[in-house]
């Protein structure tokens, strides 16, 4: 986060409870102004509904913040008029044209100069020449882009996405990532939940959720150098049949096959050495490498216990 900048999203101690299982604990976040944070964490570990209680569809058990600079529990009703939402699975009707669904969202918000912002929509997104097909015949890359418009229709200030590629091919996410930072460049800031490493390291920060709370936040590059990890990159016919046998021995936190090859990580570099050597000759070669994103992504996730258990 930028010293002294603007906050778009200044949240403390949100705590979230459904029966006994307890969702989020004790979270705490800000996201400055035109920023794109990633949000990461395994499944169930509370994104979806830190989001929902960011843009005041869910009111936290205790806790307290703002969005925009808007108490999100006295005046959530307000937060949600200025937040966009994309929730994981398309949410608009499927027997509506796409023009049709844009411009019924454009009355659900009572907005004035409705054609033009849904014209100027369906133009920004190259859905114009597609503006007659009905939603529910879209394949998941365009269904995902008219998911955009319907929540960037009313001009909101801070967009909030959740798991908005999942399933969508790589030139879709492609596009749909040069889209929000195209948005973020004019001021919008973005909090969006994804499990694609690539993604995240296109965000300008990252912050890890794991089963309720919030564990590790800063750059992508911040992230790492703060896991301490040291990864060793192996190649070699079946080298990475080998991640059970190294993920046994002692000072491996980590050995997750990359294709045919394999990532070994740890805190203890002698330990990772020693925890190699059977393999330190030919035909397998072993590189020490910077970790990866990935690599800490499965660090915090091996760490990590289901609040649920």
């Amino acid at each position: 986060m930028i010293p002294g900048a603007a906050l778009a999203i200044d949240v403390h101690g949100l705590n979230k409870s459904f029966g006994p299982k307890h969702v989020v604990q004790d979270v705490s976040i800000q996201v400055a102004e035109g920023r794109i944070c990633g949000f990461l964490g395994p499944n169930g570990s509370g994104k979806t509904t830190t989001l929902r209680l960011l843009c005041g569809l869910l009111t936290p058990d205790s806790g307290a913040g703002t969005a925009l600079g808007v108490d999100i529990i006295a005046e959530a009703d307000q937060v949600k008029r200025r937040t966009g939402y994309m929730t994981q699975r398309f949410s608009l009707y499927e027997d509506l044209t796409i023009a049709e669904n844009l411009e019924f969202t454009a009355r659900v918000y009572g907005l004035d100069r409705r054609r033009e912002r849904v014209d100027a929509a369906l133009d920004r997104l190259g859905l114009t020449a597609r503006r007659r097909q009905l939603a529910g015949t879209l394949s998941g890359g365009w269904k995902q882009r008219l998911a955009l418009a319907a929540a960037t229709l009313h001009e909101p200030r801070l967009l909030l996405l959740d798991e908005p590629t999942a399933g969508v091919d790589p030139k879709a996410r492609r596009t749909f990532w040069d889209e929000i930072h195209a948005l973020a460049a004019d001021g919008l800031t973005v909090l969006v939940s994804t499990h694609y490493m690539d993604e995240a390291e296109r965000c300008h920060e990252i912050a890890y959720i794991s089963y309720g709370r919030l564990i590790a936040r800063g750059t992508a590059a911040e992230v790492i150098a703060a896991s301490g990890l040291v990864t060793f990159h192996g190649e070699g016919p079946g080298v990475d049949r080998l991640s059970a046998q190294l993920a046994a021995r002692p000072g491996v936190e980590t050995a997750a096959p990359f294709g045919a090859a394999i990532h070994v990580s740890g805190e203890d570099r002698q330990a990772l050495v020693a925890a190699i050597a059977p393999w330190r000759r030919e035909p397998y070669r072993w590189t020490e490498v910077p970790p990866t994103l990935e690599d800490v992504f499965i660090q915090l996730m091996g760490r990590s216990q289901d609040n649920f258990q």
